[in-house]
Formats: structure tokens, C-alpha cells, sequence
């Protein structure tokens, strides 16, 4: 499992909020933004082999415990925190999370530190829609929605919504039309009822052949034995095992940062 004391830790200051940060690896960038309950062994599996492929990883610390087990206690310690904060503002539909704006700040503090063409984003659940959000700053290249889980909430419209204001998507919408190679990669369960497929919905109408949707079976009877209560696609849900739908969806979010961030 991720070793936490295998990564340097530090921290940085945006927006009047110091949060610490935690990095490994040498080459461009890649910001790894934690799902619930945080930066759990599962997450710093994902991330070393971020390292492995010859990128930086980045991970900031935004709930929880660094270095925690993914255990009910422990989510249920984090989760709570979150879901009330401001700067989260789980339960809104139509506008960006305010902490969206420090998480761009690092992008562009670790382009610069790194270098490169610029900045890979994974989101995963909590922060799964962060990706998308982050787009408008163009030190971002490469993002990926992971379970996208927010806005919470069962109605229509939350099912569909994209945790993004009107403003924001039209920034999105208006960098993909000047930049023909930019794509948003994004990767769910067709059972995860936090991830409805509305919202994969909403997103092929918004960004077009832009959005590549990554949808994997976890209907009852599933050839691949995916439970349908299956949610981390890149983590806890993840069969290492070549020929597996979840392990084919790894080397697409790998081989994006390859051709993106590593190509020459």
C-alpha cells in the first residue's frame, strides 16, 4: 500500500488559506485531489505510479487524515466537515466551489516549479468535478473527472449538474475551441448512483466529442465481477489485472499524461 512517508511534505499559500502539500517524483506535474476520506494508502497507490511514468506528484491535503486508512470511522470524520463547508459548498448546483480558486493557484505554482507543457488534474469523487473546473486556467492539460460526486443530491437537476457556474463552462468551452487537442477524460461505474449517468450526460452535450466518457459495467451479473456498489475506479475499486475494464481505464488516464505532459 502508498506510503506517506515516501512523499516530501510542504505547503502552500493561496487565496489566505496555507494547506500542506505533499510531493514525489521528478518531471511535469500531476495535482492527485484526494477522494473521501482523503489521502489514503488506495490514493498514494494511484499516485506512485503517477511517479513511475515520470511525473510529479502533487497531492494537497483538503480533508481528513494524510496517510489514513479508507475505514467508515475515518469517512465519517471527514465527510461531515466537508459537506457544511463553504468552501465546498457540496450541495450547489450552478456555481463552482470556492476552493476551486486555491487548487488552480497550486496548478500554476507547479507548473512552474516542475515545468512542462503544463499541469495533469485528477479529481476523484469529492473532488471528482475539480478537473473540470480547474480548466479555465491554462496551466492545466490534462484532466480527469474520476467518479465525479458532487453536487450531492437526487433531484434532477443535481443528478445532472456539473458543480460548475454558467460563466465557468463557457471559459471551458470557449479554451476546448481554441485548443483542438484538449480533452476532459472521465471515468464512472453505470451502477454508482453518486455518479448518475446524467451527469456523463450533461457533459457530452456541453463539450461535445471533447468529453470522453469512460462508463464500466457494474450491472448485476457483470462479466468482470464489478459489485455494483463499485465507486473508485482508479483506488479501492481498481483489479489490477490486465484485460479488466477498470485496469484498461488506469492506462488511459496514464496514457493521457504520457501524450500531453510527457510527449517530446
Amino acid at each position: 500500500m502508498g506510503d506517506l512517508s515516501a512523499y516530501e511534505q510542504d505547503t502552500f499559500t493561496s487565496e489566505g488559506k496555507q494547506r500542506d502539500v505533499f510531493r514525489r517524483g521528478t518531471g511535469p506535474a500531476v495535482v492527485v485531489l484526494a477522494e473521501m476520506p482523503g489521502i489514503t494508502p488506495p490514493v498514494l497507490d494511484f499516485a506512485d505510479r503517477v511517479v513511475e511514468l515520470g511525473c510529479t506528484a502533487v497531492l494537497p491535503h483538503l480533508f481528513g487524515i494524510p496517510g489514513a486508512q479508507m475505514t467508515l470511522g475515518t469517512t465519517l470524520r471527514a465527510m461531515p466537515p466537508a459537506c457544511v463547508s463553504k468552501e465546498f459548498s457540496a450541495w450547489a448546483t450552478g456555481r463552482t466551489s470556492p476552493i476551486v480558486e486555491w487548487c488552480k493557484a497550486l496548478a500554476r505554482n507547479e507548473h512552474e516549479r516542475c515545468g512542462g507543457p503544463g499541469v495533469g488534474v485528477v479529481g476523484m469523487c469529492f473532488t471528482g468535478n475539480f478537473a473540470l473546473a480547474m480548466l479555465p486556467d491554462t496551466s492545466v492539460v490534462a484532466p480527469v473527472m474520476s467518479q465525479p460526486s458532487l453536487p450531492l443530491g437526487f433531484s434532477k437537476k443535481a443528478k445532472a449538474a456539473l458543480y460548475l457556474s454558467p460563466e465557468d463552462l463557457t471559459k471551458v468551452q470557449e479554451r476546448m475551441a481554441a485548443e483542438p487537442d484538449l480533452c476532459v477524460l472521465g471515468l464512472r461505474f453505470t451502477g454508482d448512483k453518486l455518479v448518475p449517468a446524467a451527469r456523463f450526460a450533461h457533459l457530452r452535450e456541453a463539450l461535445g466529442d471533447r468529453f470522453v466518457g469512460v462508463e464500466i459495467d457494474s450491472s448485476k451479473g457483470n462479466p468482470h465481477g464489478n459489485p455494483r456498489t463499485a465507486h473508485s475506479v482508479l483506488t479501492v475499486h481498481l483489479v489490477d489485472e490486465p484485460g479488466h475494464p477498470t485496469r484498461d481505464a488506469l492506462e488511459q488516464v496514464l496514457d493521457l499524461f504520457r501524450s500531453r505532459l510527457l510527449a517530446t
